[in-house]
């Protein structure tokens, strides 16, 4: 079976590109290189013996995308491409609103015109807003802190609108938390060519001496060591996720949230990581930046009923298999 994936060449659309070739199907990448390499693509089919096809062209080119689907005969799409920096969106909301909403209904449009009715989309724990946590599927929104958020919930509006339209679209929304690691090869992992204020890389930057301390935005938060908590997910977890989502797509707009259940603070992931590297993570704590949520983790339980699926890595794995990749890539 034949799989579109949008992004395919990011973080996330690279793992589950790989796992899809892997569990045999047949992958086309779509993506416009704008937060990605082409190296990827030579990673990618390195790493499998079946080989991904890839298109260099944006989400929003419909010339570009209808040629794709002309390509024929797909049964699905893992709809990854979007633009996800929390700041940026604040600074540039039309940026947003017109890549992220009106890609998305430029793939809609043609999924309904050449029949793909399997539809998986990239979505984030970030529609939950400051909501309670944990948070389960039907949490109430809290209130949403950026553009990138609300474009997102507004694509999963659209999803659920079409899905009740039009029943015989499958759509599928997989909302993730925060994820990290890389793959075990330590061929491929987090290769952004922006940054966007994650934690994790800035570690790594530390840790490999590109810079001297992380900064810590805040440490009276109302958790146990003051610092923010989040809910960290393997990005190989991810991945199976979505491949699971493919094999068991059903009637209407289905939602999950991928996460490990658990939280891990700020100063616990720091910890983590000196303890599986050996190395010591110097840092300077600096005010609380707007918009930050103090404690954010999911309720999964929805994900293990339905797809069969959880989260297997705990914060060690993620941990050694970010430090893998960074010491495999500039060969520490």
């Amino acid at each position: 079976m034949k799989i579109l994936v949008t992004g395919g060449l990011g973080f996330i659309g690279s793992h589950t590109s790989l796992l899809l070739l892997e569990e045999g199907y047949d992958v086309v990448i779509l993506d416009n290189l704008s937060n990605s390499r082409i190296s990827t693509l030579e990673k990618i089919n390195s790493l499998s013996a079946n080989k991904a096809a890839f298109v260099q062209g944006d989400i929003l080119d419909e010339k570009i995308v209808d040629k794709v689907f002309s390509l024929g005969n797909f049964h699905g799409v893992v709809h990854f491409a979007a633009l996800k920096s929390v700041e940026e969106s604040q600074n540039n909301p039309m940026k947003y609103y017109l890549n992220n909403v009106a890609g998305t209904l430029t793939i809609l449009k043609e999924c309904q015109k050449y029949g793909v009715r399997n539809f998986v989309f990239s979505s984030s724990a970030s529609v939950y807003g400051d909501a309670e946590s944990p948070v389960s599927e039907d949490t109430t929104s809290g209130n949403r802190l950026n553009p990138y958020a609300e474009s997102k919930g507004m694509c999963e509006r659209i999803l659920n609108d079409i899905a009740i339209s039009d029943n015989s679209m499958r759509p599928t929304i997989l909302r993730y938390f925060n994820v990290i690691g890389a793959h075990r090869s330590g061929l491929l992992g987090e290769e952004s060519t922006k940054e966007f204020g994650n934690i994790m890389p800035y570690i790594v930057k530390v840790a490999s001496g590109k810079m001297d301390k992380i900064l810590v935005y805040g440490n009276d938060y109302n958790t146990p060591d003051g610092t923010g908590i989040r809910d960290y997910i393997h990005v190989m977890d991810v991945a199976k996720a979505h491949v699971r989502a493919l094999e068991k797509q059903r009637e209407g707009c289905q939602t999950y949230n991928l996460g490990t259940g658990q939280g891990t603070s700020v100063f616990e992931l720091i910890e983590t990581f000196e303890e599986v590297s050996g190395l010591k993570i110097p840092y300077e704590v600096a005010q609380r930046r707007y918009g930050d949520i103090e404690v954010s983790y999911s309720n999964p339980a929805k994900a293990m009923g339905e797809l069969g699926w959880k989260a297997e890595f705990d914060i060690r794995d993620m941990v050694r298999d970010t430090w893998n990749y960074e010491k495999v890539r500039f060969k520490y």
